[in-house]
Order: structure tokens, then sequence, then C-alpha cells
């Protein structure tokens, strides 16, 4: 890493929030679901090709943000919740 310039990022030990970011949890929650609903559920080898990793995975992400109900947003798609939240935030914008 040293040798091609590259900088590590990584916490100290016991300090899991030292490189968290405004919604890191929500990301890790993203990878975590991604993980377990649908490269657990996958034969080896999980991919064909890289081509296949990205269709899968971008697929995945659509569902996610399509499809997929959320608890934490009352029950709804992240698609929806963000757009209440734009219709919101329009209407209490000054002009």
């Amino acid at each position: 890493m040293h040798r091609h310039g590259a900088v590590r990022s990584q916490s100290r030990r016991g300090e899991c929030y030292d490189n968290a970011l405004p919604g890191t949890t929500q990301a890790e929650s993203l990878w975590s679901l991604l993980k377990t609903e649908v490269l657990e559920l996958r034969e080896w080898p999980v991919f064909a090709d890289p081509a296949d990793a990205q269709a899968s995975i971008a697929d995945y992400f659509d569902y996610y943000n399509h499809d997929r109900l959320h608890s934490s947003i009352g029950y709804q798609t992240p698609y929806h919740a963000h757009r209440q939240l734009l219709k919101t935030t329009a209407l209490n914008c000054p002009a």
C-alpha cells in the first residue's frame, strides 16, 4: 500500500466509530443485507465473472431501494421515503 501511495483507513482498536461518516450505519446495513439475502444463498462460485457480480449487485440495490420495505422508515421503501422527504422539504423551503 505504501509503495502505491495508498493510506489505510482503519479505526483504533475498540473504537469502531473512528471512521464513521453520516449514513454509515445505513451503508453497513445495506452490505450486511446484501450478504445475507443474496450472497449466502448462492452456490460457490457466487458469480460467474465480474460482469455477473456487477449486474447482480445492481439488481439487489434496485430491489433494496424500490421494493424492499424497511421497518426503520415505517415499512416504506427508501425511494418512497426519500420522495416524501423531498415533498416536505420543498414545502418548508422559502422561495
